[in-house]
């Protein structure tokens, strides 16, 4: 008898896709040849700013984006928000230098799946960037010390106007997943907002956070309804 014909060969998974966007050529020629080093990533492109970067996501559709903040032209955080209307599936995380308030937060409210800083060692990046892929909310430590800073210090600022859409859904009863849907982000960055929310609203919960947006008048029985 002969022996049973073999199987077929395991198929190696494919590479994770990226696109890099910066504006200087020395910093995206290093992250080029970074990744390039290794199998499991590939560099479909790079973009000089973030109009280029759009065109470039949607011919090429990378899996995750290298998204620099401060360009000329279009900038970073334009992009993002640009890419979310455009419904443009690929994770964008934020590789940049600056990691105060005026630049996390914006970042993460237009869509951004996580934040790290340029400082940041090859094996992190590497780790951020198969996180992302997964669409896993990735910070870089500073960042993650700024949010748990602000989730420590109750009534940190009013609620931002995703905030309060965020807000308003959950009320509504939509899940996570539901409420990443509609407002064309993904669940990582809501669940991001929520922790701001219960930061904001000295909370630790969904439920308690709904309570307390109505006792301050945030919501309202009509504002709550689900869509």
């Amino acid at each position: 008898m002969s022996p049973p014909d073999p199987g077929p060969a395991e198929t190696a998974a494919a590479p994770i896709s990226l696109l890099i966007v910066d504006d200087h050529p020395v910093v995206r020629d290093g992250l080029s040849a970074m990744f390039a080093r290794d199998a499991e990533f590939e560099v479909l492109g790079e973009a000089a700013d973030g109009a280029e970067a759009i065109r470039l996501a949607q011919a090429l559709k990378p899996d995750v984006i290298l998204m620099d903040l401060r360009m000329p032209g279009m900038d970073g955080l334009t992009a993002i928000t640009e890419l979310a209307k455009r419904r443009i599936p690929a994770r964008v995380l934020v590789l940049t230098t600056y990691d105060t308030d005026s630049y996390v937060l914006p970042a993460i409210e237009a869509g951004a799946t996580g934040y790290l800083l340029k400082d940041a060692p090859r094996a992190d990046l590497l780790r951020a960037v198969r996180a992302a892929a997964r669409g896993e909310a990735v910070l870089s430590p500073a960042v993650t010390a700024r949010l748990m800073s602000r989730v420590r210090t109750p009534g940190a600022g009013p609620l931002s106007h995703r905030e309060l859409e965020v807000l308003e859904l959950i009320a509504a009863g939509t899940t996570n997943r539901e409420a990443a849907v509609r407002l064309f982000i993904t669940e990582a960055t809501v669940k991001t907002h929520l922790l701001n929310i219960y930061a904001k609203l000295g909370v630790s919960d969904r439920a308690a956070a709904v309570a307390e947006a109505f006792n301050r008048g945030l919501l309202t029985p009509g504002n709550a309804e689900r869509p």
